[in-house]
């Protein structure tokens, strides 16, 4: 029996670890926190819930931004005795509570424009335009500096999300803005505030199974398992492949731990040096533990757990 652990994947260019976004977290931050203090003023003035709704939701998303950009700090953590992988974690659970804040911002404003639909009030129907028009800008801009990052990182991905949707969003409140102008209906604001709900969710349903599941230890998106361990078996000298784990360390990095069972004894460190190179440029793991058996399961039997 033998054991090899190897994550120093950069020495074969295969580093997964997040870029450093703590600039766009700044601007994006600061951008967003203003334009919130403008858009609820002008909604209480202009007595839109509307504005007050998107209002509310730009506040949960620099709650959003603040909780991302934590995340993605204290991902930055090297290992300590007690945290023997750093504190990698903290950008999952910083994309499931962006998720939470999403569904947070949900019900608030779907209550409120529920309760309006009955009796909506006045509403200024140009200055919400302008308003929101600002708000495009703002959200469309910083969406932008979280683009790059967004496929390879849930994490900056829950950001973009935010972002992107505040855009589409914003035009929708400008739309509305126009038809109340036109038609002089007043329902028009509630029903607005109910399609940004309806938008909010579809756009972050995806961010929350996801982190959930990530939370949960699931093979990450984007690994197949079953390739895996197809790839595993067909090395040579491998007669079996056991107890394969696959799970996600961070937002952007995953691990793997595998018993292969091997009758014509170890291989040597070349074969377990190559093994990782693969399962790092094939399958995006960088993290792997292999533990080499000849085949007898007196190791399985000790252990009480055989999967094979």
């Amino acid at each position: 029996m033998a054991a090899h652990h190897d994550h120093h994947n950069r020495s074969h260019g295969h580093s997964h670890a997040p870029a450093d976004f703590g600039r766009a977290f700044l601007i994006g931050t600061v951008l967003n926190l203003a334009f919130v203090l403008i858009e609820g003023g002008a909604g209480f003035v202009t007595n839109s819930v509307a504005l007050l709704a998107d209002a509310g939701h730009n506040l949960s998303d620099v709650l959003g931004l603040l909780v991302a950009w934590a995340g993605a700090e204290l991902a930055k953590r090297p290992a300590s005795p007690r945290f023997t992988y750093g504190l990698r974690g903290s950008s999952i659970l910083a994309a499931l509570t962006n998720a939470v804040l999403l569904l947070i911002a949900i019900g608030a404003i779907g209550w409120e424009a529920i309760s309006r639909l009955g009796d909506a009030p006045a509403v200024a129907g140009g200055p919400v335009m302008i308003v929101a028009a600002v708000g495009i800008a703002v959200n469309l801009g910083t969406a932008l500096l979280f683009a790059r990052g967004r496929k390879g990182d849930i994490n900056i991905r829950g950001a973009y999300l935010h972002m992107a949707t505040d855009a589409a969003v914003s035009a929708g409140v400008v739309v509305g803005g126009a038809l109340i102008l036109w038609t002089g209906l007043r329902w028009i604001d509630p029903v607005i505030s109910l399609v940004i709900v309806a938008v909010i969710l579809w756009s972050s349903w995806g961010l929350l199974t996801e982190s959930l599941n990530m939370v949960l230890q699931a093979v990450p998106e984007g690994i197949d398992a079953v390739a895996v361990e197809r790839a595993l078996t067909s090395l040579p000298g491998v007669s079996r492949v056991h107890d394969l784990h696959i799970w996600p360390m961070s937002t952007t990095e995953s691990a793997l731990t595998a018993h292969l069972v091997m009758p014509g004894g170890h291989p040597g460190d070349a074969f377990l040096v190559a093994l990782q190179h693969r399962l790092a440029h094939d399958f995006r793991i960088d993290h792997t533990t292999v533990q080499i058996e000849l085949g007898d399961g007196a190791e399985c039997r000790m252990h009480g757990h055989s999967h094979g």
